[in-house]
């Protein structure tokens, strides 16, 4: 069964960190960029962070320096190290890939609040 399991998500106060997981399907997630969105009330989604196979990423500039996506291939993982958090992170983050041209899979998402 193909399936992104996040984890990770909860309540933090400002200028704190959480570390968000989701474990992939080894079908879906070996040799595949991974991407991180994430969706605020009332917002569009937006890329966060990307990974690609190899290790690259990039990141939305709202999170450049504060962010860090990573991977573990034997685990099947992608990870997004969130350090420095601001009320304005408050959204549920979902992971997606890709795996093939028009066909995509996400995560159930998880909840990350910024507050005092």
């Amino acid at each position: 069964q193909v399936q992104l399991v996040e984890s990770g998500g909860g309540l933090v106060q400002p200028g704190g960190s959480l570390r968000l997981s989701c474990a992939a399907s080894g079908s879906i997630f070996s040799g595949n960029a991974m991407y991180w969105y994430r969706q605020a009330p009332g917002k569009q989604r937006e890329l966060v962070a990307a990974i690609t196979s190899g290790g690259s990423t990039n990141y939305a500039d709202s999170v450049k320096g504060r962010f860090t996506i990573s991977r573990d291939n034997a685990k099947n993982t992608v990870y997004l190290r969130m350090n420095s958090l601001k009320p304005e992170d408050t959204a549920v983050y979902s992971c997606w890939v890709e795996p093939s041209v028009g066909r995509w899979y996400w995560g159930q998402g998880t909840q990350v609040t910024v507050s005092s």
